[in-house]
């Protein structure tokens, strides 16, 4: 029985650090999208927020990818294209 729980603990730690490691990825694309964005001409850049967007419904996934799923992703792109980080 201990041998499973301290198994389960380090499945528990790997799982932990490689959570951090995606939120430290996001993050960082977060920054370089922002700067991107912030060092664009005003046209240029509703004129690439406009094709991603279109580009993001052209894209929407099929019957299997629950709908919540990609309401959420749809929020993300929206909120860091159209209010970038501070």
């Amino acid at each position: 029985m201990k041998n499973l729980i301290a198994e389960l603990l380090v499945k528990l730690a790997q799982k932990e650090e490689e959570s951090k490691e995606l939120v430290a990825q996001v993050e960082a694309l977060e920054i370089v999208v922002t700067a991107l964005l912030r060092h664009m001409e005003q046209s240029d850049q509703q004129t690439l927020i406009r094709s991603i967007e279109v580009a993001l419904e052209d894209a929407r996934p099929d019957s299997q990818v629950p709908v919540q799923d990609s309401e959420m992703l749809q929020q993300y792109v929206k909120k860091l294209l159209r209010h970038p980080r501070s």
